[in-house]
């Protein structure tokens, strides 16, 4: 789980567990009681209104228009090539301000090639709030935000049980979509999704961010350029600084799908094949997870498709920081990625060489990567792109996730396969 004991009421989780049981959409996108965040907002903004920084300048009179027939074909041409034409701004929408929320909303801000028109929450404090940081509307509607004609695209960062409701409805207004992991906790669901998306003929992009993460990124390239020949092993460490309350672990989804998943992405991404088979062995040490009837530290051997194969170590608790490491061992070499910290300073002598511990903090550590997504978004309805990001590979790690549950439930191995057969057997 990305994030620490600190921020847990800006934290948007599932409210159940993992499950493949039918169920209507509507009676997983119930209207959430889930507060976000409660901040005050200026007393002077107005719902619905954008808020813009005065500007002034001065007038200029336009040069006396040159008559038409003492244009030559070369001035024309002159002229044309000086009037350059602005590019083109994606307009993009937010539902949901909360912690995530507001980190997208930041990022649209910034960009040259997007446009933040609406933000959307229902709560209403928080978000005019956001909506007065980065000078846009705000509707207490989400519905208002999706069907607006000058949005093309629609980031969900709203608590999971409002994804699936959300992603239907972009579907309908023919909106193309980022939504942030999970799409949902029920693969029908999940399903649903994905066939609205192609029959409507947008795209959907899921916000596993670490794809976008320095580290990451320069390791899959590599790989894919043949740097380190074929994949044969991987080890992927994915560790929390402190475990989050027995509250929130009760409606997490467990330390599958609520952490593990994005390390069966991470596995998914560097070796560029499916996980076949999981096997856990793990345990609960801390209270928090005994209490919540969870794990807080797991091991999982992986079999992958290609014939590759690899471990995941997970932990709720790590003393020296947010511990975010891989290697992958190839038949021609061995690529890794080690720590990120918030400075590169080393202190060496006569006591030894010390350097400074890893970030305490998920947002920090992936800053750079959210914004990394964000802007992959913006590019895909910018420039007519396909997703970095696909529906598919949203629904493949719930579906590890499925596996690793009943193999440290069965304690055996168990290959996805039989959770997909599992599935088609139930329909």
């Amino acid at each position: 789980m990305e994030s620490n004991t600190n921020t847990w009421a800006f934290i948007n989780a599932p409210t159940s567990g993992i499950t493949s049981t039918t169920s209507s959409t509507a009676a997983l996108v119930k209207k959430s009681s889930i507060r976000q965040q409660d901040n005050e907002t200026p007393k002077s903004f107005i719902v619905g209104q954008k808020l813009k920084v005065s500007r002034s300048y001065n007038a200029i009179k336009p040069l006396p228009a040159m008559p038409q027939q003492q244009v030559s074909t070369q001035n024309a041409s002159a002229l044309q090539m000086n009037s350059h034409k602005p590019p083109r701004r994606v307009g993009l929408g937010v539902i949901g301000c909360g912690r995530i929320g507001q980190v997208h909303s930041k990022s649209i801000s910034e960009m040259h090639n997007a446009e933040l028109i609406m933000v959307s929450d229902p709560f209403e404090d928080s978000g005019r709030k956001v909506a007065a940081t980065y000078h846009t509307e705000f509707s207490p509607d989400w519905k208002t935000l999706v069907h607006d004609p000058r949005i093309q695209g629609v980031v969900i960062g709203s608590p999971t049980p409002f994804h699936a409701e959300q992603i239907l409805e972009c579907c309908k207004a023919g909106k193309d979509i980022f939504c942030e992991k999970p799409i949902s906790t029920n693969l029908d669901v999940i399903d649903e999704c994905l066939k609205a998306v192609e029959k409507a003929g947008v795209r959907l992009l899921v916000g596993f961010q670490r794809r976008f993460d320095s580290n990451f990124k320069h390791i899959h390239d590599e790989i894919a350029k043949g740097a380190i020949g074929q994949v044969r092993m991987f080890q992927i460490v994915s560790r929390d600084p402190a475990p989050p309350p027995q509250e929130y672990l009760e409606k997490s989804g467990g330390i599958f799908l609520d952490m593990a998943s994005h390390d069966f992405d991470m596995a998914r991404f560097v070796t560029g094949a499916e996980i076949e088979e999981v096997y856990v062995c793990g345990a609960a040490f801390d209270p928090e997870a005994r209490g919540a009837k969870d794990l807080d530290s797991v091991i999982m051997t992986l079999k992958m498709s290609n014939g590759a194969f690899g471990t995941i170590q997970n932990s709720r608790r790590c003393a020296m920081g947010y511990d975010q490491r891989i290697e992958v061992f190839g038949s021609q070499g061995i690529i890794s990625g080690n720590n990120k910290t918030p400075d590169t300073v080393v202190v060496s002598n006569s006591k030894g060489v010390t350097s400074g511990l890893p970030y305490s903090f998920f947002m920090d550590r992936y800053e750079g990567a959210y914004t990394g997504a964000m802007r992959a978004f913006a590019e895909v309805i910018h420039d007519n792109k396909a997703p970095l990001v696909t529906g598919a590979d949203g629904r493949a790690p719930i579906v590890a996730a499925m596996a690793a549950s009943i193999s440290a439930r069965e304690n055996r191995p168990v290959k996805l396969s039989e959770i997909e057969a599992k599935l088609l057997v139930h329909n």
